[in-house]
C-alpha cells in the first residue's frame, strides 16, 4: 500500500496545476491559461519561440523556478528555454537543449539565475522548440512554477503539431531520340525535368544546333550532312546527358 501511495502522489505532482494569484498568458494576450493548454501548429521545421508571461498577483514576492516536463515528445525533437524578469531587456537566462538534460528538468536554483518577482510584476518564460525535420507528430510539454524548495504552484501545457515536409523523389532524367538513324527530322523527348538546354554537334565538335527544350523538341535534319552527331542536354541540378544520332540521306 505504501508503494501505491508514493506512486499516486508522484502522479499527482506531475498533473497540470493552477493556483489563484498566478496568471499565465501568451505574450501580448490577456486570456489566463494557467493550469490549461496552448496548442498550436509548428510554423516550420526551424526552431521557433513560444513566449509566455507569468504574472504574480499573489500578494507577495516570489523567486520562481521553472520545471520543464516532456509529457510526450517525438524522437529527434529538441527544446530550449529562456526565463527572466519582465523588465529584463535580454529576455533572462537562456538554456539550450544540451543543458536541459533529464526529464523533468528545472532552471538552476543559484542566485545568478533566481530573481525576485514582486506582487504585480511578471516573468518572461520562452520555450524554444525545434522539431525534427523528418519526424511528423505531436509534442506535449508542461512547464511548472515553484518556489525554491517548495512544491509546484502552477503550470501550463504546450502542445505542438508538426507535419514534416516530404521532399518529392526526383525522377531519373531519360532522353528518347527517334528516328535514329534519321533523314529529314528527329524528335527528342525528355522525361524527369521541366526544362533544359539542348546542343547538337557534329563529329568534329562544331555546334550545328542549339535551343531550349521543354519536354520535347523536333529538329529538321534534311540540311545536315550525312554522318554522326551528338545531342547533349543540360538541366539544372542534373548531369549532362549525351546521345549519338546518325543522319543518313
Amino acid at each position: 500500500m505504501k508503494k501505491f501511495l508514493v506512486a499516486f502522489s508522484f502522479f499527482l505532482s506531475l498533473a497540470a496545476l493552477a493556483q489563484d494569484g498566478i496568471v499565465i498568458t501568451l505574450d501580448g494576450q490577456t486570456v489566463d491559461i494557467s493550469g490549461g493548454t496552448h496548442q498550436m501548429t509548428a510554423p516550420s521545421n526551424a526552431v521557433f519561440d513560444v513566449p509566455f508571461e507569468v504574472v504574480n498577483n499573489t500578494g507577495q514576492t516570489h523567486q520562481w523556478v521553472v520545471t520543464r516536463l516532456k509529457v510526450n515528445v517525438p524522437t529527434g525533437w529538441a527544446d530550449g528555454l529562456c526565463w527572466g524578469h519582465g523588465t529584463d531587456p535580454f529576455g533572462g537566462t537562456c538554456f539550450s537543449s544540451t543543458q536541459m538534460v533529464g526529464n523533468p528538468w528545472s532552471t538552476p536554483g543559484s542566485q545568478s539565475v533566481l530573481f525576485n518577482i514582486a506582487d504585480g510584476e511578471y516573468g518572461k518564460m520562452k520555450p524554444q522548440i525545434n522539431p525534427d525535420d523528418f519526424t511528423s507528430g505531436q509534442a506535449h510539454y508542461r512547464y511548472y512554477l515553484s518556489d525554491l524548495g517548495s512544491g509546484y504552484s502552477d503550470s501550463v501545457d504546450l502542445i505542438i503539431d508538426f507535419v514534416a515536409t516530404v521532399k518529392p523523389i526526383k525522377e531519373d532524367v531519360t532522353v528518347s531520340i527517334v528516328p535514329n538513324p534519321a533523314s529529314d527530322y528527329i524528335n527528342i523527348t525528355v522525361n524527369g525535368m521541366e526544362n533544359g538546354t539542348l546542343k547538337m554537334v557534329d563529329i568534329l565538335g562544331n555546334v550545328v544546333y542549339k535551343d531550349v527544350i521543354v519536354n520535347s523538341k523536333s529538329i529538321a535534319t534534311s540540311n545536315f550532312k550525312t554522318g554522326v552527331y551528338f545531342v547533349t542536354i543540360d538541366a539544372p541540378g542534373s548531369k549532362s546527358i549525351s546521345r549519338k544520332v546518325i543522319i543518313r540521306h
